[in-house]
């Protein structure tokens, strides 16, 4: 294997590697976002356990984010 293929083929790892830490750092602003909006909507005050209510809001807000997000990043995926 020549040298100038090895550099290539290293390059392509890291970048490979690069993204998907972005990806993972994505996800996790992701959920952080979405933990902190919701648990502050959804609950009053924290007890041993949640109510059926705020299990049900927490559910419904979760799944409007995520429907939220998605929409967002078809968005920018899309071609201008």
């Amino acid at each position: 294997m020549s040298e100038d293929r090895e550099k290539r083929e290293q390059m392509a790892q890291v970048q490979a590697f690069i993204e998907q830490e972005k990806q993972k750092a994505v996800f996790n602003e992701l959920v952080s976002k979405l933990t902190d909006l919701c648990w502050d909507k959804c609950v009053g005050t924290p007890g041993n356990r949640l109510s059926s209510s705020e299990q049900a809001c927490l559910a419904q807000c979760a799944a409007r984010f995520l429907d939220s997000s998605r929409v967002i990043m078809e968005r920018f995926q899309q071609p201008r």
